[in-house]
Order: structure tokens, then C-alpha cells, then sequence
């Protein structure tokens, strides 16, 4: 720093290239960005001041030193978010300003004081030194316009409205905040990968949706679909129907939607028929596939550049969901590590027309604290976000969450479709919602019930159990071995060792077993061989867990499922006569002869709420081809679950505005889960075992261990055979906490997955 002239002071240290950044233009660049990221927000002139203010601590001379590499440990961000909060009163700008180095504060009023330089001085919350702690806020400013940068004089519309509900509030702020990160990581990282000592060198962005064509080139396709799929006349009428009132819909203001099809309506194209045609009359940016499962999101994601790779590029379609902050799932057979790079930068600012990821990151990033988290959340506006299967979403977060989409819908501008062929009554839940968020919870059906698809999507026959009557698990491999080609789906990994075993001894013929023990790897090729026998009529009996239920395209006449969830036995039932090529599919549902008849929790109270709906119905057996069954379901399930009340310390998080603690009580998967490469191809598993062991954890290992990897909860017994990854790479060192390695190479069934033949099976 050369004291006393203009633009001498920095912002960085030099790029690798020699290239030196001013302060002053670093401000001025990100204050453009930011700006431009948050006009479809509604919140250009609030960007404009956090861009401008979010690196003023650096004109103090101790944070100039630290360029130089003579001083540490300083806090360059306070009084940029002092200055919000003191010339314009903004809270929200001040957060953002504060948060974008330390993640997103507290933003009661004793927290917002306690930015102030003097308190800091005196004593920093993170142990930090402020960057000049001799002089004022005054002096910064003046620093700050001799460098040529000036503020608004007044700017009256900064204040959020005082009607402004807690959950408003904070989505205000991650939106805001989600501009500045970004257009500060995009600046910081441009100065860094110079390449000339001069000019700045910008990543790629992504590709345009153009909606238009992208909807042409999807009929084209759905037109080969109806000629090249073997399914009956009557499911081609429903999937056409269902595609027609995706179209009317899509016309239709912008808002909450739910879509309630059948399994087998083809939900998932008809729902990106109405993301197309949407965006179209809208003049949208952006569509979000939101999925629960890995595996639905793969195939999803496989389908989908299919459609549009061709035409529109590698890029075009983008998934995250990536494990270990990884985004290996961009990856495909025979791209170049540059694309890959690429779509790498691509995912962490979700700079893409189509994004494929799971209901994990997307709504947790919702409710999160953190930059990197955060930074994709303005791509959010201007967009369709189309959840599928919403049943699985977790209920003791369910009302934050509807809250919290209702508001993003209301306010910034996009459309939010909820799908499932079994529609949660989560307008029950209207009134607790306008608690958080004064929009509440009132969707608009896709569907028409006059077009009565569920009527007409007629493909099984459900046979209820006597509920005074248990079946042992020999009696249940009898009954399944009379049938040629039947799915048998259970609730325990337990229950489906025991009966696999059980058929096994009766020496059936085409026996296959299924569940999360098995590496995806595993479980593609299983299912790959399953579907193929299907095809050509032979012999196939598939015994699984609830893996198989959602987004599994298998077709069997016969399906037998275990007492569970209403909506899960629904899923089940999706997988019997599919394509409709019987007049009727015959579903068996049963209750098995065992202590434990599902996992406890939230499982255990949906299926006691279906006992309860059984009972109910003892005379006449209740119709799953009727949507108010599950409506009932659903009602009867929130009474006796009340996700109002749970998670009250979320609800306290949320009302006194704390973010840290928000984001840490927010979390879809409660249960802390490791990942472990297991010897399913000994081959690939023992080259996979020396890399790790040689060069330790990276993104290129974790992207080709996933497909061979699976997740434990409860590592229990299988812990003395797990080895740590090691860490060997950046500052990093040590042992992974996440990766594992299995060692004892015979537990691995090539039937059943990782189990312990010397003990009991793992329990689910």
C-alpha cells in the first residue's frame, strides 16, 4: 500500500500471472455482478451496496499488511456491514456483508450491535483483530470515495416490511446474500486464473434454456416413446391425457402446483412439458428437477440428456447431488476432464437451464448459513422447481419447508410443482404455515378430476390382509413360489435376507434380492437382469426392500407387499402391471410373522395410521385408485403426527433469526451416515484400495468408488473391518471421517450385499 494516493490499495495478493487488483475495482466489479444477479430478485440497489461494501475493512492498514504476509488473523468484513447498517439501516444488507467470509450471524438486535468497530476492538467474538483500529467508520468511507467509489445518498426502500414474517425474513437475506458470495467468489476466482499478468480470465457461463426449442425437440421424443414403448392403448390415452393438461396448466399464472398421476402416467415428462411450456409464457430462466433418491436422479438425468444432448450440448443438463462436496455425477462415459471441470464450476453456482438434484441440497441450501451452500440460491427466481415423489419429504420439517417454498414462489418469482401419484393433504397444514409465511400453503391441481386418471389408470387388484392373521416367512416363499414372475417388497434389509433365504431352499428358479447393503453397481446390474427376464417371460422372483418402490421401472403381474406406509404400499403397487398389458395385476399385502414388523419412527407411525385406516375400512376394502383415500390418509396421519408442533427448537431458531443454529437444525437426514467401498468387483475394489492408500481422499477417487460404495448408519458390528480413507492432500491430513474402506472381503454376498456370515444379518 502506497499511502496517500489513489487506488493503492488492493484487494488481493498478485495472481499466479503477476496481475495486481485494486481494492476499488474489485468493489466496483462485484457491486455489477451482485446487481445484475439480484435484478430478477427485487433486490438490485440492496446488491449494489453489499458489493460495494462487503471488502471496505480491506482499506485499513492491517489488512494491507496482510497482503504482504506480515500480519494475520483479521476481520476486514464488520465494518462494511456497520456502514449498512448505520447509513442506510439495512439489517439485511449488513448481513450479508458480515456473513460473506463467516456464513450468515444472528440478526436479533443485540447481535447487530455487536458489530459495531468499538465492541470488536474490544473484544472479538472470533478472536479476530479489526482491520484498522484507530480509526472510525468516517475515515474508512473517506478512503473509500478518494478511491473513487461512491454510495447512495438515501435509499429509502432498503427496510424490510415490519409484516414480514420470520421465515420471510431469512429467505430475503440467503437471497441477497446469495448474490454477493457468488459474484465475489466469480470475481475473486477471475483475478486468480489470469493468465496474461492484465486481464481478468472468467469461467465459461453456462448455456440459455431457450424453453422453445427445448420443448419441441421433448414432443419429438415423446412421439418416438409412443411408438417404440410395448405398453396398452389405455395407458398411452392416460399419458397423452396427462401431457395435455401439463400444456393447459402451464398457461396458467404462476404460483403452487401439485401434479397427482398414477405410477406409470409418465409423470416425469409430462412434468418437464409443463416446466417448457411454462417458462415459455413467462419468460422463465431456469428448471429444477428435485428428487429424493440417487438413483431416480441418475436415471432422470440419463433420460434427460438423451432428449437435449444433442442439440443443446453436454452442459445443458446438470445434476448435484454429489457425495463429499463432489460433483462426480456430472461426469459421463467418454467426457474430457476439461467438460468435467467445467461442469464442476457449473454446479456450484447452478449456472445451467436444467438442474437435476435431490431434495437434500436443494432445501437444506434453503435454510443454510454457509457461502458455498448459499451461492446457488438467486438462480432459484425466475424459475420451475418441480419436486418429485413428495411423499418421502420429512414431515417434522414439513412446515418450515412449505413455508419457505410458498415464500419463493410469492416473492421471487417461480413456479413450484409438487408430484406424486399419492398427493400429501398438505393444504391441511395452510394455517400452520401462514404462521411462517403470510402466502400459507394453497396449490393448484395440475389434473383436472374430470379427466379421472386414476379411474381410469385401473391396473390392479389389492388383496388387504386379514388383520387378525400373521404370515410365518415359510408360508410367504410357498405362496410367492407359485408365481412365475411376482415381486415380493418387505420393510426390514432383515426381513429380506430371511425370505430370500427361505426361497433359496425351495431352489426357485430366476431368484433375485435387493436393498441399499448393495452397491448401486450392484444393484444396476441386478435390476438390469430382472427387467430383461421380464421381457422375455421367464422366470423371475425379486425380493426386495422399499429401494425398489419409488422411480424403479419394473413391471410384474404379481406383487406382494408388506403392511407399511399407505402411500408405500401405493409405490408398490406401481410396480405390478405397469404398462397395463393385463386387465389386472394382483397386489397382496400382508403382515409377516415377525417381532419387528417395520423401523420405528416416523415409518412406524404411518403404518400404524394405515392400521388404523383398515380398520376403518373392514367391511369394504379401501380403494387405492381413489386420490381421497390418501387425502384421508394424510389428514388422519398429520392429526395423529402434528408436524406443527415438532422440531420446536427449529421453530425457536427460526423466530429469533438465527441462522447458524437454523442451519444446523435443518437437516433432511438426521442420522449421521459414513460411506464405505465395499468388494463387489475385486478387480476395480483392490485398485480402488491402493489409490486411496497411495494418494489418499479426492473428488477423482469418490467418483469412481460411489457406483461401488455404500452408506452405513449404524456401522455397529462391521466397524472392526472399516478402514479410514486417509487425507493427504492440501492442509488436510489424517483419516477421513466420512470414506471407509471394507477389508474383510467375504462378507460381501454377491446375492445379498455386504453382510456378516458369522452373525446375524444387518438389521435395517
Amino acid at each position: 500500500m502506497i499511502s496517500g494516493k489513489r487506488s493503492c490499495y488492493y484487494s488481493h495478493s498478485p495472481a499466479p500471472s503477476g496481475k495486481i487488483e485494486y481494492l476499488s475495482s474489485h468493489l466496483n466489479a462485484v457491486s455489477k455482478r451482485a446487481s445484475e444477479y439480484a435484478l430478477p430478485l427485487g433486490l438490485k440497489e440492496k446488491a449494489r451496496i453489499a458489493g460495494l461494501l462487503h471488502d471496505l475493512g480491506k482499506y485499513g492498514f492491517l489488512f494491507q499488511k496482510r497482503l504482504e504476509g506480515k500480519e494475520r488473523g483479521i476481520d476486514h468484513w464488520s465494518i462494511g456491514a456497520w456502514a449498512a447498517l448505520k447509513e442506510f439501516r439495512c439489517a439485511v444488507t449488513a448481513l450479508a456483508v458480515q456473513g460473506h467470509h463467516i456464513g450468515l450471524q444472528r440478526a436479533d438486535g443485540d447481535s447487530l450491535k455487536g458489530i459495531r468497530p468499538d465492541r470488536l476492538i474490544k473484544a472479538h467474538p472470533l478472536g479476530l483483530r479489526v482491520s484498522e483500529p484507530d480509526i472510525d467508520l468516517q475515515q474508512f468511507l473517506e478512503r473509500f470515495s478518494n478511491d473513487g467509489l461512491t454510495l447512495p445518498q438515501t435509499l429509502n426502500t432498503l427496510a424490510i416490511s415490519q409484516n414480514t414474517l420470520p421465515i420471510e425474513a431469512m429467505l430475503e437475506t440467503r437471497m441477497l446474500f446469495s448474490t454477493l458470495v457468488d459474484a465475489d467468489f466469480i470475481e475473486t476466482e477471475a483475478h486468480f486464473q489470469s493468465t496474461d499478468g492484465v486481464n481478468k480470465s472468467y469461467r465459461p457461463e453456462g448455456p440459455t434454456l431457450q424453453p422453445d426449442k427445448a420443448l419441441h425437440v421433448l414432443q419429438e421424443h415423446l412421439q418416438k416413446l409412443t411408438k417404440l414403448q410395448h405398453v396398452s392403448e389405455r395407458v398411452l390415452s392416460l399419458r397423452a391425457d396427462l401431457q395435455n393438461a401439463c400444456r393447459v396448466a402451464a398457461s396458467t399464472a404462476q404460483g403452487l402446483f401439485t401434479l397427482t398421476a398414477p405410477t406409470g402416467s409418465g409423470k416425469t415428462l409430462s412434468m418437464l412439458t409443463f416446466a417448457l411450456e411454462h417458462a415459455i409464457v413467462h419468460n422463465l430462466r431456469r428448471i429444477i428437477v428435485v428428487i429424493p433418491y440417487l438413483s431416480i436422479i441418475e436415471q432422470t438425468a440419463q433420460v434427460y440428456r438423451g432428449i437435449f444432448n444433442e442439440l443443446f450440448g453436454n452442459e445443458y443438463i446438470l445434476e448435484d447431488h454429489s457425495l463429499a462436496g463432489t460433483h462426480s455425477g456430472n461426469k459421463g462415459a467418454g467426457d474430457s476432464d476439461d467438460l468435467q471441470i467445467l461442469r464442476n464450476q457449473l454446479a456450484e453456482n447452478w449456472d445451467a437451464p436444467i438442474i437435476v438434484t435431490t431434495s437434500v441440497q436443494l432445501l437444506e441450501s434453503l435454510f443454510a448459513n454457509r457461502s458455498s451452500s448459499c451461492r446457488k440460491l438467486h438462480r432459484l427466481a425466475g424459475s420451475v422447481i418441480l419436486f418429485d415423489e413428495v411423499q418421502t419429504l420429512p414431515k417434522n420439517l414439513i412446515v418450515p419447508t412449505l413455508a419457505s417454498l410458498s415464500y419463493l414462489s410469492d416473492r421471487f418469482n417461480s413456479s413450484v410443482v409438487f408430484s406424486t401419484a399419492t398427493q400429501p393433504a398438505f393444504g391441511a397444514l395452510d394455517e400452520a404455515v401462514t404462521y411462517y409465511c403470510n402466502s400459507g400453503w394453497k396449490p393448484r391441481e395440475i389434473v383436472s378430476k374430470k379427466v379421472e386418471l386414476f379411474s381410469r389408470a385401473r391396473r390392479t387388484k389389492v388383496l388387504w390382509p386379514d388383520l387378525s392373521r400373521k404370515v410365518s416367512w415359510p408360508e410367504l416363499a410357498n405362496k410367492i413360489s407359485c408365481h412365475n414372475q411376482v415381486l415380493c417388497i418387505v420393510n426390514l434389509k432383515r426381513h429380506a435376507c430371511v425370505l430370500y433365504d427361505e426361497l433359496c431352499n425351495l431352489k426357485v428358479d430366476g431368484l433375485y434380492h435387493l436393498s441399499t447393503n448393495m452397491c448401486p453397481a450392484h444393484r444396476g446390474e441386478i435390476l438390469e437382469k430382472v427387467r430383461s427376464r421380464l421381457r422375455d417371460g421367464k422366470s423371475c422372483r425379486l425380493v426386495s426392500t422399499q429401494c425398489v418402490e419409488a422411480g424403479v421401472d419394473v413391471d410384474f403381474p404379481v406383487v406382494f407387499r408388506s403392511l407399511g406406509p399407505m402411500d408405500a404400499i401405493a409405490q408398490a403397487a406401481g410396480r405390478c402391471n405397469r404398462n397395463g398389458r393385463m386387465e389386472a395385476g394382483l397386489v397382496h399385502v400382508f403382515i409377516p410373522d415377525d417381532e419387528q414388523l417395520c423401523p420405528p419412527g416416523p415409518y412406524e407411525q404411518a403404518t400404524s395410521v394405515t392400521l388404523v385406516i383398515l380398520q376403518q375400512y373392514s367391511t369394504t376394502p379401501p380403494d387405492m385408485d381413489d386420490p381421497e383415500l390418501f387425502n384421508e390418509y394424510y389428514r388422519n396421519l398429520f392429526s395423529y403426527s402434528a408436524p406443527e408442533n415438532q422440531n420446536k427448537e427449529l421453530q425457536e431458531a427460526i423466530k429469533v433469526l438465527d441462522f447458524p443454529d437454523v442451519a444446523l437444525k435443518y437437516r433432511l437426514i438426521d442420522k449421521p451416515s459414513i460411506n464405505v467401498l465395499v468388494p463387489y468387483d475385486i478387480e476395480l475394489f483392490n485398485q480402488l484400495k491402493s489409490e486411496a492408500e497411495d494418494a489418499g481422499l479426492n473428488r477423482r477417487w469418490i467418483a469412481r468408488a460411489r457406483p461401488y460404495s455404500i452408506g452405513l448408519y449404524k456401522p455397529g458390528k462391521f466397524e472392526p473391518y472399516l478402514e479410514p480413507v486417509p487425507l493427504k492432500y492440501g492442509r488436510q491430513r489424517g483419516a477421513s471421517e466420512d470414506w471407509f474402506i471394507y477389508l474383510n472381503k467375504d462378507d460381501y454376498d454377491k446375492a445379498k450385499g455386504l453382510v456378516m456370515r458369522s452373525d446375524d444379518l444387518l438389521i435395517a
